[in-house]
This record gives C-alpha cells, structure tokens and sequence, in this order.
C-alpha cells in the first residue's frame, strides 16, 4: 500500500493543486459572470493528448535502450573480469582485483555523472570515466605476462571497447532528450487548458446534481497535469526520482566478481 501511495504522490505534485485549483476559480468566474461556452471535447485529444502520449511513448523507448545499453556494459564488464580471473597460467597476481576496483570505480562515477545537475560536475566525471577505460585498457596488456595470448587480449580489447560504446549511448540518451519544442507546447496547454476552459464547464453546471459541478475542471486539471509528471520522470531515466528510474548500483555487480 505504501509504494502505491509513493507512486501516487510522484504525479500527484504542487503543479496538481495550483491548476487543479486555478480551474475551479475559473469555471467559478465563468459561471457567476454568465460566460459559457461549447466548447469541441476532441479539441483536447488532438491539441493535448495526443502530443503528451507521443512523448511519453518516446521518453519510455529511450529508458528501455538505455536499460539495454547498461546490461551490454554490465555484462563486457563481468566478461572482463572472468577473463583477468581465469585466462591466465599464472594465477599469483592481482589483476583480478585491480580490475573489479576499476569496474566498481567507474560505475560509481557514471552514477554520480547522471544524477548530477551542473554540467561541470557531469564533464568532469565523464573525463574520470574514460580515465578508467584508459587504465582498464592499460592493464588488459599485463596479461601477456601470466601467459594470456595475443589473440585473446585483443578479445578483451574489443569487451573494453563495447563497454566504451555502451557508455557513450547512455550519455547520449542522458544528454538528448524528447523534443524540447514538442514538450514545450504540451506544457503550455497542458497548463492553460483547464482555465481557458472554464466557460465550457460552467456551461455543463446544469447537467450534474447539486455539488458535483466542479467535477469536470478537477477531472481535467488532474489528468492532464498527471500525464505531464509521468512523462517528465520518464523524461530522467537516471535522477533516482521515478519509480521506473534505471538504478546504477555498482555493488549489484560487483557481488558477481568473487
């Protein structure tokens, strides 16, 4: 019941109240003063709905490739490791644990990069993340030394080098979003809709019984206004906000390296 509740209150927000109640006082307005209008109910869907459910159709494609574009990292990273563990003749080395510290290390970075807000923060995480690729890589040519084969440290080359470009898609998935424009205009209506709408319910007032005539524009402001919060949490795949947020966990991985 609690995580029902919490997920309820993530697209339940303060912006739910301050349009939910802006519409009530103008429908209120719009009644007292006799202004009513018929207003075309699909104006809605075509203007409103339909854009939001655009974006929030290509806000949750980007979570799922950027859900596959981490397994892909993950899983280079664990081939990585299995290699430095059991490829070589010569187990007297620490190869093994230089390389979980730098997997562990870099993830802990990229968490850090994608839930930070300033840019510097991100450039500067960014530059530490492809400093542990170069050591990553670095390290890849001891193994020559403990009997691992040329032909099988360029296979870990090319692990090293899928993990770079599995990287590369997250941060692009973090950088580019849905189309600014496209998310502006629903904005705009979303939250002018219900109030320019008042004479439309305050036309309708006679249709519902005594105290339900403020149905309509709380109906209204809390659909429109709850569709713009779930796409804005899809819209961060990486802020740790949403329930549907994509959880960098190095410790998650790092159990499987033993």
């Amino acid at each position: 019941m609690k995580k029902v509740l919490r997920s309820f209150f993530l697209i339940i927000n303060y912006k739910t109240l301050i349009i939910t109640a802006l519409s009530v006082i103008s429908t209120y307005i719009c009644y007292r003063a006799g202004l009513t209008a018929k207003f075309p109910d699909m104006l809605v869907g075509v203007a409103i709905v339909f854009p939001v459910v655009f974006s929030i159709g290509s806000a949750y494609n980007r979570r799922e490739t950027a859900l596959q574009r981490f397994s892909d990292f993950k899983g280079h990273a664990l081939a990585i490791y299995y290699a430095t563990r059991d490829w070589t003749t010569d187990k007297q080395n620490d190869l093994p644990a230089r390389t979980r510290v730098l997997i562990e290390s870099m993830m802990g970075l990229m968490r850090m990069m994608f839930i930070a807000k300033n840019q510097h923060d991100i450039i500067a995480n960014e530059r530490k993340v492809f400093q542990y690729f170069s050591k990553l890589s670095a390290m890849t040519m001891e193994l020559r030394a403990y009997g691992v084969q040329s032909g099988e440290i360029s296979r870990i080359n090319q692990y090293i080098s899928k993990m770079i470009i599995a990287f590369d898609n997250l941060k692009i998935i973090h950088t580019y979003r849905t189309p600014i424009t496209l998310r502006a205009y629903s904005k705009v209506f979303i939250y002018i809709f219900p109030i320019i709408y008042g004479p439309y319910f305050a036309s309708t007032f006679h249709d519902f019984s005594a105290h339900l005539e403020y149905v309509m524009p709380v109906l209204y402001s809390f659909i429109l206004v709850s569709l713009d919060n779930i796409q804005d949490h899809l819209e961060h795949p990486f802020d740790e906000i949403g329930e549907d947020d994509i959880r960098i966990d190095e410790k998650e991985l790092i159990v499987h390296m033993d």
